[in-house]
């Protein structure tokens, strides 16, 4: 009899314990959703790269030509869409860290922003290098040197504009200013994909690489390396603890 009842005890237990891994779950995942997200992008950019070595022709590029650049391309739009490609370009670039450093939290913010930029750059570069992708040719706007994949402005601004958005969703207060700000920066890095296929620089594929590249790399920068430029929020949760300890 006791050992009918411990079983059906456990049994109980169990059921609950089953019962909550769902919740358990999903709240690992959110609090660790920049892990995930990167953990995906990887995966897609490694299927993009394995494809291009392999000299597969990318379906997704055929039909991004045929809706951005066929259907697209109109003599107005051209100049707005040179202006967007500009967004990932060194001088405003300068402008925008010059922006972070006086705005943004933390005793180091620009330098936090800049040696992402750097680190990024590095990478690109070694990509391309490993990749050897040639540019599409045949229907471009504007001149550019150097291999197609992964593309850099792409890589630049999801690094660059994705950091921003990091940064502002974990120490913005005003939830207007916050979301305002994700979405504009949002945006920006969408653009600055979409110019460059437009103006017949990159295939998709580069940019969508490009992105995947950059949101795993924001993924680990934003966990190891942002950290050590101690942030507002960090100082703040530190000074918390020890204010805690002190009174225990």
């Amino acid at each position: 009899m006791f050992n009918f009842t411990q079983r059906g005890f456990m049994s109980k237990t169990a059921q609950l314990t089953l019962c909550s891994l769902p919740s358990k779950l999903l709240g690992l995942v959110k609090k660790n959703i920049l892990i995930v997200i990167g953990f995906i992008a990887t995966i897609v950019f490694l299927a993009l790269m394995v494809e291009i070595l392999q000299g597969d022709v990318i379906a997704f590029d055929n039909a991004a030509y045929e809706l951005i650049v066929v259907h697209m391309r109109r003599s107005w739009l051209t100049p707005i869409m040179q202006s967007i490609s500009e967004l990932a370009l060194p001088v405003v670039l300068a402008v925008m860290l010059l922006a972070v450093e006086a705005f943004a939290p933390g005793k180091k913010p620009g330098a936090c922003a800049a040696c992402n930029l750097v680190l990024v750059v590095i990478l690109n570069l070694i990509l391309k290098e490993i990749v050897h992708r040639p540019r599409p040719d045949g229907f471009r706007l504007i001149s550019e040197t150097g291999y197609s994949f992964p593309s850099g402005h792409s890589m630049i601004a999801m690094a660059f504009y994705g950091l921003l958005i990091w940064m502002v969703w974990n120490y913005e207060r005003d939830k207007t200013v916050k979301y305002t700000c994700m979405l504009g920066f949002t945006l920006c890095v969408i653009a600055v994909g979409i110019s460059r296929v437009y103006l017949g620089v990159h295939y998709a594929s580069d940019v969508l690489a490009g992105f995947c590249v950059s949101l795993a790399w924001l993924a680990v920068y934003t966990r190891v390396i942002a950290p050590l430029f101690m942030l507002e929020k960090d100082l703040g949760e530190k000074a918390s603890h020890r204010k805690k300890h002190l009174h225990q």
